[in-house]
């Protein structure tokens, strides 16, 4: 473990240099991976409650030092999960995380994956024991956290806006935590719509004046793709498909997509039977992706998501390529589920599936 803590602290040292070097203004050279990219690989994951050794005032019980956790538990999952990503055929070189505690947890994997990613940021309520965050090995620019309040309930995660820099061309990533099921599928469906109207409010101030700008939401969104018909299509979910009874419904509510973002598995993503004007997003899990990313209840879940926009299908720049979901060991135990993580044990990862995206230069 103490090896292990001096080659991240070398490797960090070895970030904050480049970074400073590249932030103070020197003339410089892009990295090599901005000169010969062609493809650009990008990972969502839920990483299980990833807390560091140290008694803050707001980490869960079993997270406490009173109940066994340490620093030497904490470089150890930091080891199991750095391993599990570089066993990935290709390293991402976006990652997306959440269900981590603090900026200092996501920049120790940083600087455990590779010394590329000099690029990385955080966000979370204050008092909040677990944030989201994302590490770049392209330059993230224009970094927005917006907060969500409904009434006096403040969402528990904010959503975390950065534009991704390449010499080829930007696009923007919202990364995603938003609210869990706990309370009841309907009553915390409000909650959700909150989370998907800031989003799209932002996607229209964007599209004002950046309208070729590509837009991708990711994260663990706690609504499956096809919620509407789970729930047997009762209510409006802050996940629409481009169905016609969608479009009754919505118009019934006289919402105007307000606070819902429409999804589909056409190429390109163009409404069907939702107005012209609808933000609508490509989703893998329509037709590419099967099971799932989260099995709860012997069930399999859809919560994890990349939503991606028109732009990436309109053969101009970044176009989108295909999806998959990291679905064997160590990301899966012998039965082909996620390997949850046991804070006692320190065995396993985490009882999510990381979904994988690669883009493509056209």
């Amino acid at each position: 473990m103490k090896n292990l803590r001096l080659t991240i602290l070398r490797q960090r040292l070895v970030w904050l240099f480049a970074a400073a070097v590249f932030f103070s203004g020197c003339d410089v050279s892009e990295p090599e991976i901005q000169e010969e990219i062609t493809s650009l690989t990008m990972m969502t994951w839920n990483i299980n409650n990833l807390f560091d050794g140290n008694d803050d005032g707001y980490e869960y019980a079993e997270y406490q030092q009173a109940s066994g956790w340490s620093a030497e538990k904490y470089l150890g999952r930091i080891n199991a999960i750095t391993d599990a990503i570089k066993k990935i055929d290709e390293l991402p070189d976006i990652i997306m995380f959440q269900e981590v505690e603090s900026r200092a947890i996501i920049d120790d994997i940083a600087a455990a994956l590779s010394q590329d990613f000099l690029w990385s940021h955080f966000a979370g309520n204050p008092a909040s024991a677990i944030g989201l965050g994302i590490i770049s090995r392209f330059p993230l620019i224009d970094a927005k956290t917006h907060s969500i309040t409904i009434g006096n309930e403040t969402t528990p995660r904010p959503v975390l806006e950065t534009k991704v820099q390449t010499t080829k061309g930007d696009f923007i990533i919202f990364t995603c935590h938003w609210k869990s099921k706990i309370g009841g599928d309907d009553v915390t469906e409000n909650i959700r719509r909150s989370s998907a109207r800031a989003i799209l409010r932002r996607v229209r101030e964007i599209w004002k004046s950046e309208p070729d700008t590509g837009i991708i939401i990711t994260g663990d969104l706690n609504e499956n793709f096809n919620e509407f018909y789970k729930q047997s299509s009762k209510y409006i979910c802050a996940l629409l498909p481009d169905d016609p009874y969608c479009v009754t419904l919505s118009n019934i509510e006289e919402e105007k997509q307000m606070d819902y973002i429409v999804i589909t598995g056409a190429v390109p993503p163009l409404p069907v039977y939702f107005p012209d004007e609808t933000i609508i997003f490509f989703s893998p899990w329509v037709n590419e992706l099967s099971d799932g990313s989260y099995f709860y209840k012997n069930n399999w879940e859809t919560i994890d998501h990349f939503l991606v926009s028109h732009q990436f299908f309109n053969r101009t720049g970044w176009e989108y390529s295909h999806t998959f979901t990291a679905g064997f060991e160590p990301f899966t135990n012998v039965h082909g589920y996620p390997a949850a993580y046991n804070p006692r044990t320190g065995n396993g990862l985490s009882d999510h599936l990381p979904l994988i995206m690669t883009l493509r230069w056209k």
